[in-house]
């Protein structure tokens, strides 16, 4: 039984193709087509002001070097938000609910923010490592504790994703394991289970949507710090 709650974790495949890689051409469905106007139906015009929210929150706490990740940082925004609400999908499977591959994101973005700072103002990126007025004796103590700060940042990052994306699709596998359980048995209280299962998905398409969020933000921060 411990195994089968763990299965979610693995790509199905049909046919030998992971289903994942079909749902993720479902949103290809909703880009506009090739046209002479900029905006064509409502649709389009959904999409652009959802994409300029996204910038916009973004960019809002940077200053205007920082507007040059505006792309990166919003391209990545949309790609984490498709695959956390993508994996919610029947038959399919959450790619960030693993650590290798939020590792694989976190990682090389907050060492491109760490060199910027180095490059553009080594001065202010290591004078991080020592708040002002420090006594001498807890010097080195500090350093070592704002250095571990610093080199833990990714590692926190993919974990804080890993885990609130893990902890959801586990408890949506033990309700609804239980609601089909119980349906035989005790009718009304699989009902009531199958109503906190549906609120429990509601919640958790909320909270896809926020750590892609929270990600991307905390992203955006760190290069705020070295720019």
């Amino acid at each position: 039984m411990n195994l089968s709650f763990f299965d979610q974790f693995s790509s199905p495949s049909l046919l030998g193709i992971p289903l994942i890689l079909i749902s993720m051409t479902f949103p290809a469905l909703l880009l506009p087509s090739l046209d002479n106007r900029w905006i064509t139906n409502r649709l389009s015009t959904l999409q652009l002001w959802f994409v300029n929210l996204i910038t916009k929150q973004l960019m809002t706490p940077l200053n205007k070097e920082g507007h040059k990740w505006a792309l990166i940082l919003t391209s990545l925004m949309v790609f984490l938000l498709l695959i956390n609400l993508l994996g919610l999908l029947p038959y399919t499977f959450t790619p960030t609910t693993q650590l290798s591959m939020n590792l694989a994101l976190a990682f090389p973005l907050w060492l491109a923010t760490l060199l910027t700072g180095l490059r553009n103002q080594p001065s202010a990126s290591l004078g991080h490592l020592l708040p002002e007025g420090t006594p001498t004796p807890l010097i080195p103590a500090l350093i070592l504790i704002e250095t571990t700060s610093l080199l833990i940042r990714p590692l926190a990052l993919g974990v804080r994703l890993t885990a609130n994306l893990t902890a959801g699709h586990l408890l949506i596998q033990l309700i609804s394991t239980a609601t089909v359980a119980l349906f035989s048995t005790m009718p009304m209280v699989s009902l009531l289970t199958l109503l906190v299962l549906f609120l429990l998905t509601i919640l958790e398409i909320a909270v896809a949507m926020i750590q892609a969020y929270v990600f991307v933000l905390l992203l955006s921060l760190y290069l705020q710090e070295n720019i």
